[in-house]
């Protein structure tokens, strides 16, 4: 999504720019990312859970991600998202995208509105290193055959177990362990990375 999915939804309360600048810390690494993402949702408290499903089934695509997606699935990979945010969102997206599977977290809600209590899948700043190693055992891939996109701090842990590392529109604490930098909103820029690699092996 172009965007963080949790700045949308604070946009409902009025309290965007408070939560963004939470969001903004986690993202570059000044704050720990299960306190931060705890400190978010609390703000979220009284918003109607119909609104969060409107709201994340209306949010914007990053520009290029259908042709991303489909170019990777074309090209052999299995594409997965991992997202500090809400499977409310990303479920919506892996739909309308076809995503092989997506990993997120839930907004806990009591009788149709949000408690401001949270859990899930991608809770840590670890969260998404140590679920790439598990999908990788599964899949049976290892860190050579691994590519991973992304923009924040929490991505640090998934970007040590692959080879190919792209760092897209990215905090400068990602951009250092990257060995790809794209810089434009334009996820299509992914598959000319994965064509020049392809072109590099090639005997």
């Amino acid at each position: 999504m172009d965007g963080e999915t949790i700045d949308f939804l604070a946009a409902e309360l009025g309290l965007e720019e408070e939560v963004a600048a939470i969001t903004r810390q986690a993202m570059e690494g000044k704050l720990d990312f299960f306190k931060s993402l705890q400190a978010r949702v609390a703000l979220l408290e009284g918003l109607p859970e119909v609104r969060v499903v409107e709201i994340c089934q209306g949010l914007p695509l990053m520009p290029g991600a259908q042709e991303t997606v489909s170019g990777l699935k074309k090209r052999g990979y299995k594409v997965v998202c991992f997202s500090g945010g809400f499977r409310t969102a990303t479920a919506h997206a892996a739909k309308v995208l076809g995503l092989d599977a997506d990993f997120a977290n839930i907004l806990h809600a009591d009788e149709g509105i949000l408690t401001g209590k949270v859990g899930g899948e991608m809770m840590f700043g670890d969260s998404k290193g140590r679920m790439i190693t598990r999908l990788q055992h599964l899949l049976g891939v290892d860190d050579r055959r691994t590519l991973v996109v992304g923009d924040g701090a929490n991505d640090l842990s998934m970007f040590a177990h692959a080879s190919t590392r792209i760092a897209f529109c990215a905090k400068p604490v990602l951009k250092e362990a990257a060995t790809h930098t794209i810089d434009e909103k334009d996820l299509s820029r992914v598959l000319e990375i994965v064509d020049s690699l392809t072109d590099a092996s090639a005997p």
